[in-house]
C-alpha cells in the first residue's frame, strides 16, 4: 500500500456553552483524509482522522512538518514485514527531527495522522478497527461493547436548575445510567445546589454522577470542594487542578477518599508516567483519562498502557476523554474501563455512528470497516469533501 495524497481541513465544532475554564465559541478541529493506491469497488481506500474537542486545530503543524515527512519517506519505511501499512513505523517517520518535550499541539497533529493511518490499515484488512487493534496489539478477544457515560452539565447563559435536570433526564432516556456535569464555573454553594439537583434526577444515587472542574481549582479550593462533596459518594471528582500540578493531585488524594479522575490534558508517555510517580493516583479506585487522539495517537497510547501495567494498574481504570468513535474502538480492543460520550455536542466529529444504540450505559463500536466514520452521515460528508 502507498499513500498517494493527503488532504487537510479545519472545521468548526463551536458551541455557546462553557466549563470552568473556557467557552467553546471558537473551538475548531483538524480533519484529514489519507488517500491510498488500494482500490475497493473501483474507488481508492481512504483513511480519516481528526482531533478531539478541547484543543484547537493543529493544521499548520500537519502541513508544515508531519505530512511532508510522510510524503518524502520511502515506501518501505511505512510498511511492516508483511508489506502492510504500519502506523508504528509511520509514527517514527513523523517524529524525526523533533526534540523531546513540548507535547501540547504537536501531539495533536501526530494523533490526527495516527488515527487516519489506523483507519486505513483496518479498512485494508476489511475489518472494524477494534478487531484490527485486538488482533495486532491485543489478545484477539475484544470486548463486544463498552461502558459509556454522558458528559454534559455545562454552564450556558440563562441555564436554570430545571434546565440542567431536563438535560440529565434526556441522557437517561437515551440509555445512559451514569452522567457527568461541570463544576467550578460558579461558587461552591451554587455548584452544590446544581449537584444536588442532578442527584435528585438520579434517584438520589450520587455514585451515578461524575463532576469535572476542568483544572480550575487551586489546592485550597480543591480541598474545600472535596470536603463538601465527600458525602455524595460520587463516581469521580475530575481534573481538579492544573493537569501538571502533580503535588496538588497528590495532596487531594490524601484528603479525599472517593475516586479521582485526571489525564485528559496529558499528551505523552512521559507526562502520564509523572502523574503515576508523583500525583498520588490510587490504582484501586482512581481513573486515567488520557485521550489517544490528542496524545500522539494509539501508538503512544499503547506505551501509556504498558507503563500503567508496570505500575500495577489495570487497563480497566482507563476511560479516555473525547467521546468519539476512535476511542470507542480502542476501549473495546484493549479492554479499557469505558469511554466518554457527548450526546449531541461537538458536532460533527463527536459521538458514535448514527445507528449506535446505548443500552444501560453500554454501546458497541459497530461492524463498519475501520473507525466507521462513514456511519456518521454529517461528518462523512465533510470528510469526503476533503478529497472528492
Amino acid at each position: 500500500m502507498r499513500i498517494v495524497s493527503a488532504h487537510v481541513g479545519t472545521i468548526p465544532i463551536s458551541s455557546s456553552m462553557r466549563n470552568a475554564y473556557i467557552d467553546f465559541s471558537k473551538m475548531d478541529c483538524t480533519v484529514l483524509a489519507l488517500v491510498s493506491d488500494v482500490l475497493v469497488d473501483g474507488k481508492p481506500l481512504v483513511g480519516y482522522g481528526f482531533n478531539s474537542n478541547g484543543r484547537y486545530n493543529a493544521t499548520a503543524i500537519l502541513n508544515e512538518r508531519m505530512l511532508p515527512r510522510l510524503r518524502n519517506a520511502a515506501a518501505e519505511e511505512l510498511l511492516d514485514e508483511n508489506g502492510e501499512l504500519s502506523p508504528i513505523k509511520a509514527w517514527d517517520v513523523m517524529m524525526r527531527n523533533e526534540k523531546p518535550g513540548g507535547h501540547g499541539e504537536r501531539s495533536v497533529a501526530v494523533g490526527v495522522v495516527d488515527m487516519a493511518l489506523h483507519d486505513l490499515a483496518a479498512k485494508a484488512a476489511g475489518v472494524p478497527l477494534y478487531r484490527w487493534i485486538s488482533d495486532h496489539y491485543g489478545d484477539g478477544d475484544p470486548d463486544k461493547d463498552v461502558f459509556v457515560y454522558a458528559a454534559g452539565g455545562y454552564y450556558a447563559p440563562g441555564k436554570t436548575l430545571e434546565d440542567l435536570q431536563d438535560e440529565m433526564r434526556g441522557f437517561l432516556d437515551s440509555g445512559y445510567e451514569i452522567v457527568k456535569m461541570k463544576i467550578g464555573g460558579a461558587d461552591l454553594a451554587e455548584d452544590l445546589d446544581r449537584i444536588e439537583a442532578v442527584i435528585d434526577v438520579l434517584d438520589g444515587d450520587g455514585s451515578r454522577l461524575m463532576v469535572d472542574a476542568n483544572g480550575k481549582f487551586d489546592l485550597q479550593t480543591a480541598l474545600d470542594y472535596g470536603r463538601a462533596i465527600d458525602r455524595y459518594g460520587l463516581f469521580w471528582y475530575e481534573e481538579v487542578g492544573d493537569p501538571l500540578d502533580y503535588g496538588l493531585n497528590a495532596t487531594l488524594s490524601e484528603n479525599y477518599r472517593n475516586p479521582i479522575a485526571t489525564g485528559e490534558n496529558l499528551f505523552s508517555l512521559q507526562d502520564a508516567r509523572n502523574l503515576i510517580r508523583y500525583g498520588g493516583m490510587r490504582p484501586d479506585r482512581d481513573f486515567i483519562q488520557v485521550d489517544p487522539a490528542l496524545s500522539y495517537g494509539l501508538t503512544e497510547y499503547r506505551r501509556v498502557l504498558d507503563m500503567l501495567a508496570q505500575h500495577g494498574w489495570s487497563s480497566r481504570r482507563c476511560i479516555p476523554h473525547g467521546g468519539h468513535q476512535f476511542s470507542l474502538h480502542i476501549a473495546a480492543a484493549l479492554k479499557l474501563g469505558g469511554n466518554e460520550s457527548y450526546p449531541g455536542e461537538f458536532q460533527p466529529t463527536g459521538g458514535f455512528t448514527d445507528d449506535a444504540v446505548v443500552t444501560r450505559s453500554r454501546v458497541a463500536p459497530g461492524d463498519l470497516p475501520g473507525i466507521g466514520l462513514e456511519g456518521k452521515a454529517e461528518f462523512y460528508d465533510v470528510l469526503r469533501g476533503l478529497h472528492a
